[in-house]
């Protein structure tokens, strides 16, 4: 890792929580909610972060050190380290320009960074940024026209990477959501516009960008949609429930990478095997779909066990530090993947968020794997403290 990367962020915010707490502050709290919360009682959302946490890692100090390289190789690309920028949807209402902030530092940084179809910028522009080296996160439409016309746009745009969703079959049930009218179809209450007045430095942002909209479905929307039109096109347009028979259509026009999102269980690896992904995220989407669901880390110690020498096997959700990233790797990750934590710094931190979480990881996740001797991200799973338990 480079000497600059050491120093390189705001280290009144050395902590992912510092700068949660910062973007709590700093933005309408109807974003906050909509970024932070999760399903239900949230109770897989604090699951997630708490039993990755449970992990322990064994160092070894007396043995032959040689320093320690970040570096991790991901189909066929070497990147700065093992951990990229998750999907999230409509990240300009979190912060304006938030998805062109965090593909810059990815792209800066040599790390990889996934656009959601539901984001607020397209597919075009991030790649533009990017050179190419985004990743494009794939909602299945229900029309089989624009299903190829998202995919080809994506391959004419350079995306190395497409994934497709699979754990969305339907919206989740968010009480945080449902009270701030973020829900669909949305709504604007007086307290959101109270909100936003209390909010100056996200509101003249928002003024200046625009106001944030899906920026890839733009094409295919009916002209001047108001707020409850808009919930009723989204259920129309996306077929939620992803199957066998909608991804070989999928697989055989994608030329490039394709990845499942979403997977937990024994049953939808195999799926994801025979259908010929190259590789699959566990996931439960951030606690923000199954509440009564089981962590990441849980799905990512059985299945990376029973099937991590047939697929690159990834995995997001609870990570939030580089600790965490180390844990998950040493447990079987091929790579991880984050989305709060850099959109926490985008909206504590604006135009510099992006490079100063980065950074801040990159610090994090040296200095673990220096105390642990280790000195390649590969070889974290040697220290690994208790027997595999299956």
């Amino acid at each position: 890792m480079r000497n600059q990367d050491k120093i390189a962020f705001n280290r009144r915010y050395p902590s992912v929580e510092d700068l949660r707490e910062k973007a709590r502050k700093r933005i309408p709290r109807f974003a906050y909610d909509y970024l932070d919360g999760g399903c239900n009682d949230e109770v897989n959302l604090n699951r997630n972060t708490c039993e990755i946490r449970e992990v322990q890692l064994q160092p070894d100090y007396l043995s032959k050190y040689q320093g320690t390289d970040l570096s991790t190789t991901l189909f066929g690309h070497t990147y700065s380290a093992p951990f990229g920028v998750a999907p999230i949807g409509l990240q300009g209402l979190i912060w304006p320009g938030a998805s062109r902030i965090l593909a810059k530092a990815a792209f800066e940084h040599n790390l990889p960074f996934i656009l959601s179809t539901v984001a607020t910028s397209p597919i075009e522009e991030i790649c533009k940024i990017t050179e190419g080296k985004a990743w494009f996160q794939f909602y299945h439409p229900v029309s089989n026209e624009i299903r190829d016309n998202l995919i080809d746009r994506a391959e004419a745009a350079g995306a190395e990477v497409l994934v497709l969703l699979c754990d969305v079959p339907t919206f989740g049930y968010r009480p945080k959501e449902i009270r701030s009218g973020l829900s669909m179809p949305p709504r604007m209450t007086l307290n959101n516009i109270l909100q936003m007045l209390a909010h100056p430095h996200w509101s003249l942002a928002t003024l200046r960008e625009g106001k944030p909209g899906f920026a890839n479905l733009k094409p295919y929307m009916p002209n001047g949609l108001n707020l409850g039109q808009l919930g009723q096109f989204m259920d129309q347009t996306f077929d939620k429930r992803l199957n066998e028979d909608k991804i070989g259509p999928i697989r055989d026009r994608w030329k490039g990478k394709l990845v499942l999102k979403g997977v937990a269980s024994a049953s939808d690896m195999k799926k994801a095997i025979k259908l010929g992904m190259d590789g699959v995220i566990i996931s439960n989407h951030g606690g923000r779909q199954l509440d009564a669901g089981e962590a990441t880390i849980s799905s990512l110690k059985r299945l990376a066990w029973l099937y991590g020498d047939q697929m690159a096997i990834m995995m997001d959700g609870g990570l939030r530090s580089g600790p965490d990233i180390a844990r998950a790797m040493a447990t079987g990750a091929a790579f991880t993947f984050m989305g709060r934590p850099f959109m926490y710094g985008v909206a504590a931190l604006g135009r510099k968020g992006g490079t100063h979480t980065i950074s801040m990881l990159k610090t994090q996740l040296q200095q673990i794997m220096e105390q642990l001797g280790c000195s390649a991200t590969r070889e974290l799973y040697r220290h690994l403290l208790s027997e595999h338990p299956y």
